[in-house]
């Protein structure tokens, strides 16, 4: 069987694949859940990991859960018996926002056709999204009968306010990918057949910067997401006095003074 979740490695820029075309790249099987986490993990810990895209093989980017597998042997609902579902969901899909919150390489959504349900959360959960112009999303869990159990509550009104968000889990339906713009889901629509040469281009200009402050930096915008004023200036304070101290800032000083390109090493 083919990996799940491929991994590809280019000058610093990961590459992630959801990759079950066939099925239109699901989420919430177990084989999935696990060969993502697992690509999470090598990516955290890879010391040539500066930045990541996250995309889907196929046409879609993800379908979010598999409606096949609903109330089936497999799927994350036990019908007979709700607190194994509860546990289910706990064990199972909700680690995934978990994993990219602890994320402090960044990630960027390459999306490039639907993005539902779970798969509209999972773009969510990267740090940076841009779309191709056939792509669309919908937080259309309403329209099953359920609700956004994967943390879609708390992930989509903090990319597009609470109305928005609002609208769209209570409707559940489609928003195309210029309507994404407008209203901050994404931060570009690109041609199609652009959409991974684009992602690479952005990939590459944040791969450019020092490694450290890049990750630092990361973790600044995800504390501040649900932290007090003080707390995040209390943590800018420690992070900056380490930033300050690394062999990449002096370098960037120096290029800057001597009018060259800077050579970051990640120390």
């Amino acid at each position: 069987m083919s990996e799940l979740v491929t991994y590809q490695i280019d000058d610093g820029v990961v590459t992630l694949t959801l990759n079950s075309p066939e099925n239109r790249n699901p989420i919430s099987d177990a084989d999935m859940i696990e060969a993502l986490l697992d690509a999470l993990d090598r990516l955290e810990a890879d010391p040539q990991a500066r930045v990541a895209i996250l995309t889907g093989a196929g046409s879609a980017f993800s379908s979010g859960g598999n409606v096949k597998k609903m109330g089936a042997a497999g799927g994350l609902n036990d019908a007979t018996a709700p607190v194994k579902t509860r546990r289910n969901y706990k064990t199972g899909i909700q680690r995934i926002p978990l994993a990219f919150e602890k994320l402090e390489v960044p990630v960027i959504a390459a999306v490039n056709g639907p993005a539902v349900g779970a798969g509209c959360d999972l773009a969510c959960m990267c740090d940076i999204r841009i779309a191709g112009e056939r792509a669309w999303f919908a937080e259309s869990f309403v329209k099953l009968g359920i609700i956004p159990g994967d943390g879609g509550a708390w992930l989509l009104q903090r990319v597009v306010g609470f109305s928005k968000a609002a609208e769209m889990a209570l409707t559940g339906d489609r928003v195309g990918a210029e309507e994404a713009l407008a209203c901050g889901l994404v931060s570009r629509v690109v041609a199609d057949d652009k959409l991974l040469d684009e992602a690479r281009a952005l990939a590459a200009r944040i791969a450019a910067n020092p490694p450290q402050a890049v990750r630092m930096t990361k973790r600044l915008l995800w504390t501040a997401r649900s932290s007090r004023l003080d707390t995040v200036l209390e943590m800018s304070a420690a992070m900056q006095a380490l930033a300050h101290t690394t062999d990449d800032h002096d370098e960037a000083v120096a290029a800057f003074i001597e009018k060259r390109d800077p050579t970051f090493s990640g120390q």
